[in-house]
This record gives C-alpha cells, structure tokens and sequence, in this order.
C-alpha cells in the first residue's frame, strides 16, 4: 500500500500536498466543494500587520499556460484574520495550518508571526520575503542574503513554531539567500514564488495590468521551480518546500525527487478548484506506476 505521509519540520502530514497561499483563500470557500481534511495541510492568504486593499484593477493577466497576477496582497490585516477567519476556518479544517505573512518592514513581519504564533492551529509560518506585486516590501527582504537572514532572525526572536522562509526566483543566486536563510535558523525553505512578468493590450498599447508587470504563475514555470528546489535542497540541510507550475501526480513526485519535502500547489487551484484534491486522489496511481512504496524514500532522490 501507498505511503504518502511526510514530515514537514517536525509535524507530520497525510500527504504532501499543499495548496499555496493567496490561491485557497482561508480554507472555507473551498470547504463547501469538498473535504479540504483530504489536504496534506495549506497555506492561508498572505496576511500583513495592517489591512491592505491590494493593487488597483485591473489586477490579473492570461498568458500561455499561465497567469500573471497583481493583487498586492489584498487581506483584512492579522487582528481580523485572528478574530473572524481563524474561526471560520476551525470549523471545517481540523489539522495544523499554514500560515502565510508578508511585511513592510522586519519590524512589520516580527509583529504579525508573533500574533499568528500563538493560535492553537497555526503550524508553520510561511514567511514570504518574495511578493513580486507589492511597492516597499515583499520582494525586496528576498533578493538580499543579508536581508533575507535579518527577517529570519527577527521573526525567531518573537515566534516558537518553525519558520519557513519563502523566496523569490527572481534573483542571480537562490542558493546564497536560502543558505543564509538556513545560517540565521529558518526550520524550511518555500520555493519558488512567481517569476516577474508583463503583458501588453495590443488594442490599448498599454499594460494589461494597472500595475503593470505581477507575478506569473502556472504550468510554465514548472521547469524552473524544478531547477530551483534541485539548487536549494542539495545545498541546505532543512527542509525544502517546493511549489510552481505544479498541475499533476506526477509533477509532485518531480518536485519531490528534485527534493522538496511537500509540495504546494497554486494557479492550478484556480483554474480547477478541484485540483489539489484531485492530485492526493492520483498519488498511489502514480507512486504504483513508478514502483514507489512509500514518498518519503523519494526526497532528494534524483
């Protein structure tokens, strides 16, 4: 019989899917189409400080299998998402869940992980020093090691559960951040975010998007998230989530051989909300196809 179960930074899951943040919402909204339990865990929409509204529209892009996005991560700020969708997402999610957070400043990203830190269903804190769509922050912690490694440290300062740091593709060397990353005592690294795009309205002559280039995700950029997670997870000794461009069965056992522990699964939820369910539903077909007994002997295996 298929094993699927894996163990992300000391909590275990039932399977290694993951989908990713700001394409699952808070859980429940996809709830009312199946049983979201089915989940490994998931990451809940990026969440900040203070209350954003996001860019302006329009904010979403279609390219050739893909998207580009620039929703700026619109949320109702830490306090709110404590208060009303924690709650709501208690009632028809009962593992640890992950917990996306974004910021302005260190300081900004050390307040939010402290407040997420001590709710009871908070597992991981997926720290997201990679947002592409975002003026004055986001990206900018995550194309320095320096940088990177200093919210790291604030963020362990305040917090208990394991950090996991996420990173931007969009940079020269990925290794160098991770590994810095890892000095400062990030538990995990989550890779990879969006790569930067744009598209042109050819009737306008304008941007598609009102923020001119967002975040391009989809199937596309699966060969790089590969090449990416291949880089990192043979460079550091923790655990290494791995996420782009990830549609099937069989690109989570890629990602997985490439060394990724888990695996989020982002645009794809879009475009199917039925995907990542699907993708758990597949595995032992998939895992019986390629003589794997159980996903943990895969890890790092190519």
């Amino acid at each position: 019989m298929a094993e699927l179960k894996v163990n992300l930074c000391g909590i275990e899951l039932d399977n290694p899917i993951i989908p990713a943040s700001g394409c699952f919402g808070y859980g429940y909204e996809f709830a009312e189409l199946y049983d979201i339990n089915c989940l490994g865990t998931f990451s809940f929409k990026g969440t900040t400080k203070d209350p954003r509204f996001g860019n302006p529209t329009p904010r979403i892009a279609e390219c050739t299998a893909g998207m580009i996005n620039a929703v700026g991560l619109q949320n109702p700020g830490v306090e709110k998402v404590i208060s009303e969708e924690l709650p709501k997402l208690k009632q028809c999610f009962h593992k640890p869940v992950m917990a996306n957070v974004s910021g302005f400043s260190v300081e900004d990203y050390a307040y939010t992980c402290e407040k997420l830190d001590k709710e009871e269903q908070v597992g991981w804190l997926e720290v997201n020093v990679s947002c592409p769509n975002v003026h004055g922050g986001g990206m900018s912690f995550g194309t320095s090691p320096e940088a990177a490694a200093e919210v790291v440290r604030a963020v362990k300062a305040v917090t208990t559960k394991p950090v996991i740091i996420k990173l931007s593709p969009n940079v020269t060397d990925i290794v160098a951040i991770a590994k810095a990353c890892e000095e400062a005592g990030a538990y995990g690294i989550s890779l990879i975010n969006t790569l930067l795009g744009m598209r042109i309205d050819l009737n306008k002559k304008a941007p598609v998007i009102a923020n001119k280039m967002g975040g391009f995700s989809g199937s596309a950029i699966f060969p790089v998230a590969v090449r990416m997670v291949y880089q990192v997870a043979h460079a550091v000794k923790i655990p290494v989530v791995g996420m782009g461009g990830v549609t099937t069965a069989e690109d989570v056992i890629e990602m997985m051989m490439a060394g990724a522990t888990a695996v989020e699964v982002g645009a794809a939820n879009l475009v199917n909300p039925y995907a990542s369910r699907d993708i758990v539903a597949d595995l032992p077909r998939v895992m019986e196809k390629y003589k794997i007994e159980k996903l943990i002997d895969i890890i790092g295996i190519a």
